[in-house]
């Protein structure tokens, strides 16, 4: 059985704690690979590698981090394809779905590739007689990421590439659910030529997390993950004295006005429902119906709902793939039947679903719940699988409510032809991240993600403007000189090396 180990200064290394976590495949269920997990000692190894390539990588030109950064871009195009494979592989989304994640994820190392302009600075000359102003931004040093399982490949590439454009080094710590996408990118840095411990990996659990956390060589921590687990993640990290962003979960509300295009809502509403099966903190989890578009919008998003095709990720006819684990499928599957419990309508019931040939696979049905109460687990909980819950509201006002009573505020979409009444929500909305006629509003690589109250621990948002903020810090120089008279002579042309 394979086993998929640590990457620290450039190379594998070998895990020595003779304790392992499974690695499934979640179409069949059977595992085909293991996970070393790490100990206190390898951490700190992988950390001492990084701080000693922080001494160099550091002072290097941005000329030098760029060049890297751009032949990594090359690389991650060429192989997209084999990283996506390896994504369905161990996650269990469809192909097209993870080459999706790919593309997203590069749009974040295409931004890294620009990093020239956002460090450029600034400068105030003569601001008093001879007397000159800069800001510049300058790498914190060591900073580690902890990302989840949903997304193996994007999320890392939402913070690594950043992270070390801007000067930093970086550990990171992926799912031990989903690793090899992650491990396979450690390997196309090095083959771009990124310096040996600039980039390095520790696979492993609580153990890795803790020590990443307290280690006091870490500067700073990313994370992304549950909401009880990125408050665990802000309050340890701050502990110790580390910067720290940590996005958290989500409940996220799409608003259906009267006037909007229902066939177009529904479409929409199954995409983002039900992508990736549901495993998504963007995903929409809750319709809001206001006024009497409720019935006929039900009956629409329950026809789609019930002609999608589930089936292994790897087969180009499916629409939707497994849940990551059997204990999350049935975690997801409880849900429906409290639902039915609580009050709600069970108008499609996902529970059960097995796809022939693949009967000990991972799998689910989607399920669409109407009528449901505010009160139930259904609506109150982050379900994170593919269950829809659908709220009626009377009124505009009525429905904002609703969704501004949520403790979570990650995203939140409106389906509308009135402008007014988009511009009065995006104004109005408590959350992050807001869409008009878009349901999974995820910014471009070049404005920052991040939510709002239980979404969203630390004062910053992950990549964009944010995100180099985060992985820098500012310092200010204030210069005074005598009118120097340059002397010397050579005609060489000026290099930036």
């Amino acid at each position: 059985m394979k086993t998929i180990s640590h990457w620290i200064g450039g190379k594998p290394v070998e895990g020595t704690s003779g304790r392992f976590s499974p690695i499934y495949n979640p179409a069949t269920g059977d595992q085909e690979k293991q996970l070393t997990l790490a100990t206190v000692d390898e951490v700190d190894a992988a950390v001492a590698t990084a701080k000693a390539a922080f001494e160099s990588w550091g002072q290097s030109s941005l000329a030098k981090r760029t060049a890297i950064l751009f032949k990594f871009r090359e690389l991650l195009d060429a192989h997209r394809d084999e990283v996506a494979e390896l994504i369905s592989a161990e996650h269990g989304k469809v192909h097209s779905d993870a080459l999706g994640e790919v593309a997203r994820g590069m749009e974040i190392v295409e931004l890294a590739c620009g990093i020239s302009v956002q460090l450029k600075g600034e400068l105030s000359t003569q601001v008093s007689t001879r007397v000159d102003v800069a800001s510049i931004r300058q790498p914190i040093g060591v900073v580690a990421g902890i990302t989840p399982f949903n997304f193996p490949a994007m999320v890392p590439m939402w913070m690594f590439p950043l992270a070390i454009a801007c000067g930093n080094t970086f550990v990171l710590k992926p799912s031990e659910k989903d690793p090899s996408a992650s491990y396979r990118l450690a390997e196309l840095l090095a083959e771009a030529g990124l310096p040996d411990g600039v980039f390095n990996i520790v696979q492993g659990d609580k153990v890795a997390v803790d020590r990443l956390l307290e280690h006091p060589d870490v500067a700073a921590v990313s994370f992304v993950g549950s909401t009880p687990i990125a408050k665990y993640i802000q309050l340890k990290a701050v502990e110790h004295d580390k910067r720290v962003q940590a996005l958290g979960g989500a409940k996220n509300h799409m608003l259906v006005l009267p006037d909007a295009d229902l066939d177009f809502a529904a479409d929409q509403a199954i995409n983002a429902a039900y992508g990736s099966a549901g495993e998504r903190c963007m995903a929409v989890s809750v319709v809001v119906a206001v006024g009497d578009t409720g019935d006929e919008l039900v009956g629409k998003i329950a026809e789609r709902a019930k002609n999608l095709r589930i089936g292994p990720g790897n087969d180009p006819a499916s629409d939707m793939g497994p849940l990551i684990t059997r204990e999350h499928r049935d975690k997801v599957a409880s849900y429906v039947a409290s639902a039915a419990e609580q009050g709600a309508e069970v108008v499609v019931d996902g529970t059960g679903y097995t796809v022939e040939g693949h009967e000990n696979g991972f799998f689910l049905g989607v399920s669409l719940l109407d009528k449901v109460p505010v009160t139930a687990d259904a609506y109150k909980d982050e379900i994170f699988g593919p269950v829809l819950c659908v709220v009626r509201a009377d009124t505009y006002e009525d429905a904002i409510k609703l969704i501004n009573g949520s403790r979570w505020g990650n995203g939140t979409a409106i389906f509308t032809r009135d402008g007014g009444a988009a511009r009065r929500f995006q104004l109005e909305v408590q959350a992050g991240m807001v869409g008009v006629n878009v349901p999974i509003p995820v910014p471009v690589g070049y404005h920052s993600f991040g939510g709002w109250k239980d979404s969203l621990f630390g004062d910053l948002h992950i990549y964009g403007n944010d995100g180099v903020a985060f992985y820098t810090q500012g310092k200010v120089i204030t210069t005074r000189w005598p009118d120097p008279a340059d002397g010397g002579i050579n005609l060489g042309f000026p290099s930036n090396s």
